[in-house]
């Protein structure tokens, strides 16, 4: 098993991505893989799952809540997935230098917003580049 917490999960398509708490690559997450109740399912659950090699790239299997993980439905309408508002320190927004998990979740959900079309793999490929490319620039962390 392995330990992860729900980046993003668009309930009207059925799908969404997992980051493992390895810091490893996001991974694929499909409504029909989950041993839950799907109204439980938001930004930052903690849940264990298995990593199998699907047809578009690495998917998660029997997706349950974590041990310790309090089970809460989501409000209807409120966008499970959607990153929570940063709060204004005074600082210049260009200036804010990201982790790679928060850039992951940032750029997944401008992706998903964007080009709803995208396939998993293709996501997973084009935010990879974006962020090879951020951190080049020093405007990703790690």
């Amino acid at each position: 098993m392995v330990a992860g917490r729900v980046v993003r999960f668009d309930s009207s398509r059925g799908y969404g991505f997992i980051a493992p708490d390895d810091e490893g690559e996001d991974v694929f997450l499909h409504v029909n893989d989950l041993r839950f109740p799907e109204q439980y399912l938001r930004s930052g659950l903690e849940v264990e799952f298995e990593i199998e090699e699907g047809d578009r790239g690495l998917k998660a299997a029997g997706v349950r809540l974590a041990d310790g993980a309090a089970p809460r439905a989501s409000v209807p309408g409120t966008g499970t997935g959607t990153a929570p508002a940063r709060p204004a320190d005074g600082d210049d927004a260009l200036c804010d230098v990201l982790r790679g998990a928060e850039f992951r979740q940032e750029v997944t959900e401008v992706l998903l917003g964007a080009a709803p079309t995208l396939t998993g793999e293709q996501i997973l490929q084009v935010r990879e580049g974006l962020l090879r490319f951020s951190r080049k620039h020093g405007w990703v962390e790690g």
